[in-house]
Parts: structure tokens; C-alpha cells; sequence
């Protein structure tokens, strides 16, 4: 954005604005009055406006006001006399921009117009996030939680839909895999042409053709890429070569590994591209309560029951479970909730000894989770000595290294 609308009766001035506008590689835009500039002020106008303040007809101060009746954050700079110090008081309070002096040199005017185009980029980019949040983003509306873990994910799956390239949406059992390659195809150009769902395991090498064939111009999604047949991939690659098709793969299991069990490499480096990794229920515990309550609220509505209050002994048992089947098994227990069939059959009738012991795993977890696997920064946020700590890690199983983030 670096259109400047150059408003001036002059027409010997209004080019040797626009001349010194093109040398600082800013775009100008030329009127010769209000009446031919007018069309062009719109709130939607993403530059500033340079005007003369004396001009036959509407002046620069009407200018200024129509401006802000379409827009009160739209940048005017006025254009005044020398020394005509009432004049620049009265621009300044009417709400202009700036004002300078005529002549001006393009030292004194190009800063002015920067600082003018800066401000009105972020009033623009304000706009549009707000715009966004309101109308709500597939992956706004779609992907819940608050940790930064989630706020990554949401940020990805939106590189995604951008990005057009194949993607590979990776995660942990129960973590949501095709609800997330679903977001990012409604976040994207495709979001209202074909979109096919099929699992990768069995599909046999005709059925592959026919299915991308069906798809041209949309979309298909394989879940559990890893399990498609061998001589399925070598046709996926081709399929990949002549596009066409935009797929979308799901996989919990680690395709790089895959590789040295024959999975295809042209594949896996065709997929790794654009990863959508998400993150395991255990690394972002914060997120817990959101999910749950909105799982709660969607269960009630499906079987048709008030939802229950959820109080916070409910929400720190919750939160200090490790959860290994994530979000589908934070779903469960959210309909198990609304449905009144309480704890009892999943703690198994578990003790304070039990269940203090599911606590103490829980926060040692979170501990490493924050220190990214440091076991000393780990035990100091505790306040344990490094033996007691090293001593409960083995009581648990747990292993530092695995809390250590990706670089």
C-alpha cells in the first residue's frame, strides 16, 4: 500500500508533487478538484490523500471533512501558504494528518507521507483482522483452545489453505486428523468444489485413478496415508506430477520412518513440504477446559438435555489427566458427562492414593512440557531436589527427552 492522492487545482504543482511521490517509489494518484477527486475517497482507499487547502470551488477544509465522513482514520495532509500559521491551526483542529508548507521539498514531504501510509496500513490490517475474528475463519470457528500450541496450529492450517501445495496433516490417534484437513480445505480457493474422504488402506491403483479423476478441480483427502498400497503411491506420484487435484493426506503415524519400511521417498518429500502438525492433548493442557466445555455444549445439544454445570473439581481432574486418545477421548467423557453417568466406571473406583498419583504425573509433565525436556529447569520449578525429581520421573516412566519441542 503506497497510493497517494494528490488533490491540486495547479496542474505545473500537482506534477511536480506527483514527480517527487514516483522518486520515493510511492504511487501517485492525480485530481484537479474535489469534484474529480471525490469518487476516490472512499473508506476502502488504501493510501493517503495530499490537498491544497485554496482551490476554486470545494476547498481543502471540505475535503477534509467529506474524507472524514467516509473515513475518520483516513490520513489527509493539507498543503498551506507560507506562514499562514491561522490556516495550519485550523487543519490541525478540523483533524488532518499534517499540514506543510508550499513549496515543500521532497525532504520535508516524503517522511510525512511515509509516516501517513504506516498509519493507515495499520488501521487497514486492523480492520481486516477484525473483519476476520467476526466473520470467523474456518480455522478461527473450527480449531479451539488458547495455548500457543493451538493459536500454531490455527496459523498453519491457514498457510495451508494458502499454500495450494500437497499437504500432510499429522497427529496422535483421536487428535482430530480430518477434522483439521476439513478446516484447511474450507480456508482455501477449492472450499466449494469436489471434496472426496477415503481411506488410504486398500485402495487399489484403479480406484485411486477413478477417485482423482472425480476430484479434478476439488479436492482429496487419504487418511492414514502410510497404509496406501505400494504400487498405489507409485500412481499417487504420477496423479501428484500431472495436478489437477489438490490432495490432502492424514497420518498418525511418522512417514519418515515409514520410509525405511518402503513407503515411497519421492512421496514422503512431496507431503513433508506442508506439514500440519497437531499437538497432543498432554502438551497444551491449558486447552482442556475450552475443549471440554465446548464438547459439553455440542453433546446436550445432540441428545437434546440441559448441560450440566461443570465445576472446577471436574475441570482439575480433567486437566491432570495425560488423555492418550486426545480430543475424541476428551468427546467421550464430555457425552458421558451430559449423559449423567458420571467417573465411576472410568476410575474404576481408583483411591486418594490413585488419584493423588494422577496429579503428581500430571505435574511433573507439565513441568518438563514448560522446561522443553530441561529436567534441571524442570525440578527447580518444582522446588524438588534433582534426586527426588530423577526418582519420580522413574516412578512414572516419564522421559525427559520426549517433552522437548522440534526445532
Amino acid at each position: 500500500m503506497d497510493k497517494v492522492l494528490i488533490v491540486e487545482d495547479d496542474a505545473a504543482v500537482r506534477e511536480a508533487l506527483a514527480q517527487t511521490i514516483e522518486l520515493a517509489d510511492l504511487t501517485p494518484v492525480t485530481a484537479g478538484s474535489f469534484v474529480e477527486a471525490k469518487d476516490m475517497i472512499t473508506a476502502t482507499f488504501d493510501g493517503v490523500i495530499l490537498s491544497d487547502i485554496r482551490m476554486p470551488g470545494r476547498d481543502g477544509f471540505h475535503l477534509l471533512e467529506y474524507a472524514h465522513d467516509q473515513d475518520p482514520e483516513l490520513p489527509v495532509i493539507l498543503l498551506t501558504g507560507e506562514g499562514d500559521i491561522p490556516m495550519a491551526v485550523r487543519a490541525m483542529s478540523m483533524g488532518a494528518f499534517d499540514f506543510l508548507e508550499k513549496p515543500c521539498s521532497g525532504a520535508d514531504l516524503v517522511p510525512v507521507l511515509t509516516r501517513g501510509l504506516k498509519t493507515r496500513n495499520l488501521v487497514q490490517e486492523n480492520r481486516r483482522l477484525k473483519a476476520e475474528l467476526e466473520a470467523g475463519d474456518p480455522a478461527s470457528r473450527l480449531i479451539f483452545g488458547v495455548s500457543p500450541q493451538s493459536n500454531a496450529l490455527r496459523v498453519k492450517a491457514r498457510a495451508a489453505a494458502r499454500a495450494g501445495t500437497e499437504v500432510l496433516v499429522c497427529g496422535a490417534p483421536g487428535s482430530g486428523i480430518s477434522k483439521v484437513a476439513e478446516v484447511i480445505l474450507m480456508g482455501s480457493a477449492r472450499a466449494k468444489a469436489v471434496f472426496e474422504k477415503r481411506a488410504a488402506a486398500g485402495l487399489a491403483r484403479e480406484e485411486l485413478k477413478t477417485l482423482w479423476s472425480k476430484c479434478a478441480g476439488g479436492t482429496l483427502f487419504l487418511d492414514e496415508i502410510g497404509a496406501l498400497p505400494a504400487d498405489s503411491q507409485m500412481l499417487l506420484v504420477d496423479l501428484l506430477e500431472q495436478g489437477g487435484t489438490w490432495l490432502i493426506a492424514g497420518s498418525t503415524q511418522d512417514l519418515s520412518q515409514l520410509t525405511s519400511q518402503g513407503f515411497s521417498v519421492e512421496l514422503f518429500y512431496r507431503l513433508e513440504v506442508m506439514q500440519v502438525r497437531i499437538p497432543a492433548l498432554h502438551e497444551r493442557p491449558e486447552d482442556i477446559p475450552v475443549l471440554f466445555r465446548h464438547y459439553v455444549a455440542q453433546a446436550a445439544e445432540q441428545s437434546g438435555l440441559d448441560a450440566p454445570e461443570i465445576g472446577e473439581q471436574i475441570i482439575s481432574d480433567l486437566v491432570s489427566r495425560e488423555w492418550p486418545g486426545n480430543a475424541r477421548a476428551l468427546m467421550s467423557e464430555a457425552m458421558r458427562f451430559v449423559l449423567g453417568l458420571g467417573q465411576e466406571a472410568r476410575d474404576g473406583g481408583l483411591g486418594l492414593v490413585e488419584r493423588m498419583a494422577q496429579v503428581e504425573r500430571s505435574l511433573l509433565s507439565e513441568a518438563l512440557r514448560k522446561a522443553d525436556g530441561q529436567a534441571r529447569q524442570a525440578a527447580e520449578a518444582l522446588k524438588l531436589p534433582r534426586k527426588t525429581f530423577y526418582d519420580k520421573l522413574a516412578k512414572y516412566s516419564l522421559k525427559p527427552d520426549a517433552f522437548r519441542r522440534e526445532s
